[in-house]
């Protein structure tokens, strides 16, 4: 007999810290003691669960696969050289034609360097910058990984991370002595960053070029600017909006390039790889220090990200993501103006999203509920597939409809029976 997702979760917790490994996919953030949690099978947007349920998936993991799960090109391309060996003595060329490309993709940029994931393409992003600067400190903006030197900026005050990561987040195990290294800055605020340039010694700046909200009054320029006028280490971290709007990363959309720049989920189609790419003359310090990890060097993410970049190429997936997001957005609307239930769009159109303007987190996990009863896996969230079109919108439509219908007669305190789900992870850009 096959086991019950949401038992395995519970069991679960009692030998993974969290009960899984990745915090965005707790059941709690979504639909406590009610979430599936686990699966058996994934193709193009749908999930099977332990039990063989299918689902249609508005949510899609994390953003990691926007060429649909299971893609057979993709596939076809890691089976073949998975056959031929996947870790061996010698490296693998992939990781050769893998860096041109992104190279290519990139003319400001001389080299590259890869991880298996975004926290540790984070990590040797800062520890390559300084290597070039005598200036160790860090200004940022949005959500950078959980290593010690992101944390660290809660040791000056638990309210640091509050709008980059979560309110309140405890700094255990992170050494005291890195207080003072590492501040964050408010998305769009140049006169903040100005300031805190000034007092704080900053060498470097790392920062997410857009998520919420788009840049205005030429910011992105401006730091750019202030930047080379100061002899700043700036580092875009494009884990998630790289590869997802435009063949590379969206800074090149704005014409604003930086030093360092990282990217990740999108790019491996599922399979595990990000790339860290900068000038020459920075990335070369990479030499002066020791980076290295066994895994960095499996054939698989390259593979990967080699063929999804065939595909995006082959089947115009921009263009697609584009229209899917803005085709997702005007039904928000709509449904808003029908019930009359106030909502704030927010996001690009391949990473949209809303919150609803009162009892957010109670009104999201009545929609999770509802949703999850006609066996689609949705929240307030979406991240943009080639798969999120007319044909496979038409039951989320149908029943985000009734949702906000209900919320407008006031059902939710009868028909809601799950606890409400806890506040994810913050995005102050």
């Amino acid at each position: 007999m096959k086991k019950n997702g949401i038992n395995l979760y519970n069991y679960a917790k009692t030998i993974i810290p969290g009960g899984t490994t990745l915090f965005s996919k707790r059941s709690e953030l979504h639909l406590p003691d009610k979430w599936p949690a686990y699966y058996l099978k994934a193709k193009d947007i749908f999930l099977w669960d332990l039990r063989g349920n299918k689902y249609l998936d508005m949510f899609c993991a994390v953003g990691t696969s926007i060429l649909g799960y299971s893609n057979h090109k993709v596939i076809k391309s890691v089976q073949s050289n998975i056959n031929k060996g996947n870790l061996t003595t010698l490296n693998c060329p992939e990781e050769v034609s893998l860096a041109n490309q992104i190279i290519k993709h990139h003319p400001w940029a001389g080299m590259a360097k890869f991880t298996r994931s975004g926290g540790e393409a984070n990590a040797l992003a800062i520890r390559i910058a300084r290597s070039c600067t005598n200036k160790k400190n860090v200004a940022f903006c949005g959500y950078h990984g959980w290593h010690d030197w992101y944390l660290s900026a809660n040791i000056n005050s638990k309210k640091n991370l509050d709008q980059h990561l979560m309110p309140g987040l405890n700094f255990d195990g992170i050494p005291k002595n890195l207080k003072n290294t590492a501040f964050p800055f408010p998305y769009n605020d140049f006169k903040y960053l100005s300031k805190l340039i000034n007092k704080k010694k900053i060498g470097i700046i790392k920062m997410e070029v857009m998520r919420n909200v788009k840049p205005e009054d030429n910011f992105l320029q401006k730091v750019r600017n202030l930047c080379n006028k100061k002899k700043i280490i700036l580092i875009f971290d494009e884990c998630t909006s790289g590869y997802r709007e435009n063949m590379g990363g969206v800074h090149l959309k704005f014409r604003v390039n930086p030093d360092i720049a990282i990217f990740g989920k999108a790019l491996g189609s599922g399979f595990a790889l990000n790339a860290i790419i900068g000038r020459k003359k920075i990335m070369k310090k990479a030499e002066n220090t020791f980076i290295s990890s066994t895994f960095w060097g499996e054939r698989i993410g390259y593979t990967a990200a080699l063929s999804s970049i065939k595909e995006f190429k082959r089947l115009e997936i921009f263009k697609k993501i584009q229209l899917n997001g803005k085709r997702i957005k005007k039904i928000w609307i709509e449904k808003s103006k029908k019930y009359n239930i106030p909502i704030q769009i927010m996001g690009s159109n391949a990473i949209p999203s809303f919150i609803f303007c009162e009892n957010h987190e109670k009104r999201k996990t009545f929609l999770t509920q509802e949703m999850l009863k006609k066996n689609i896996l949705a929240t307030n969230l979406i991240y943009i597939t080639i798969f999120h079109n007319k044909k496979n919108i038409q039951k989320y439509v149908k029943v985000l409809d009734k949702v906000f219908r209900d919320i407008s007669l006031n059902k939710i305190g009868t028909i809601l029976k799950s606890k409400v789900c806890f506040k994810p992870i913050n995005r102050i850009n």
